[in-house]
């Protein structure tokens, strides 16, 4: 477990008192995946770097490995696990550890780790590798798991999310990407987060969907979506362990842990990548993602989807998979 640690410089709020530690509750299981919503794919556990992951799976042929971001879980590509199916891929969605029905281990939120639980779940698969897709927090680790393990990874595919040297640059240069970004620097208080997002049945997981959505399609989360993201928080330590990952992000910036990591990744990623932003995401500006593809020695191609927010793949799930399956099928990514 995460030791308690001040609230950097510019952090918003001040750390409440600890909680002592008999409070807080202890890593779990759930019993299954959470919530079991049913559909056209299949839920199975996979076995990969020492943990247990909870995936839905659809469909047959390439590998194409989705891995979401915060604060959702495997659901938020239920749109695109149909879709990639029916255009002959083998559409994988899996929880990230510590979300949904993936196991909640007390440590290993770093990125690296993180990282090689992706590659390990691909490796679990029986495939020899994937495309992979990754949105928000699981676009980070997306872009760290093509620097850690190039071999595993086919093709690259990032949403809302810059490369992880350009976010560090991004949140400590850029004032408003900093204010931007602030509940990164509110998760660094012990304890408070964890209450704040599960408190009212997991209000805040409705109102920071709402908040960082775009306007120009306001229905894309309806009541039931929103309250199935808000239950799937609500299950005991996945809130701790939601926020566990961007705690590291922000104390390991002067440690020698995040010091290696960056250094780590200066190495360029080596096959052909999507990049994919809404114009008006709230969360991570057009300008911080923007210039990503200087650590991109393969084809790369940014597309920006006008009028959404930080949610495209969700915002307009039509227009999303469309860019994303012909991509995938370009033979010449590059043109």
């Amino acid at each position: 477990m995460t030791t308690p640690a001040a609230d950097p410089p510019g952090a918003p709020g001040v750390p409440a008192p600890p909680v002592p530690l008999s409070s807080v509750p202890a890593p779990s299981v759930p019993a299954s995946p959470v919530p079991a919503l049913d559909g056209p794919w299949t839920h199975r556990d996979v076995a990969a770097n020492g943990a247990r992951f909870h995936i839905a799976e659809l469909g047959d042929g390439p590998l194409v490995l989705l891995v979401h971001g915060f604060p959702q879980f495997w659901w938020t590509w239920r749109h695109q696990l149909t879709a990639l199916a029916d255009a002959g891929y083998r559409a994988v969605a899996m929880d990230l550890r510590g979300v949904g029905g993936s196991d909640r281990t007390p440590r290993g939120y770093d990125p690296a780790n993180l990282a090689l639980d992706i590659t390990g779940v691909i490796r679990s698969l029986g495939e020899p590798d994937a495309a992979l897709v990754g949105h928000d927090l699981g676009g980070y680790l997306a872009w760290t798991a093509a620097v850690m393990r190039p071999k595993l990874i086919r093709r690259l595919a990032v949403v809302s999310m810059p490369h992880p040297r350009r976010w560090r640059s991004a949140m400590l240069r850029d004032m408003r990407q900093t204010a931007a970004g602030s509940h990164i620097w509110g998760f660094q208080r012990p304890w408070v987060p964890e209450r704040q997002l599960v408190a009212d049945d997991g209000a805040l997981v409705g109102r920071l969907i709402h908040e960082w959505s775009g306007p120009r399609l306001p229905e894309a989360f309806d009541d039931d979506a929103v309250r199935t993201y808000q239950q799937a928080m609500c299950i005991p330590s996945t809130a701790h362990c939601s926020v566990e990952p961007y705690r590291w992000l922000v104390r390991s910036l002067a440690r020698p842990d995040g010091v290696q990591f960056y250094r780590r990744m200066k190495r360029p990623v080596r096959v052909p990548t999507l990049h994919l932003h809404g114009s008006l995401d709230p969360v991570l500006r057009t300008r911080s993602a923007a210039g990503s593809g200087q650590y991109v020695e393969a084809p790369y191609r940014w597309r920006l989807f006008e009028g959404l927010g930080h949610f495209p793949h969700e915002e307009d799930p039509a227009a999303f998979t469309t860019e994303l399956t012909d991509w995938l099928k370009d033979p010449e990514p590059d043109r």
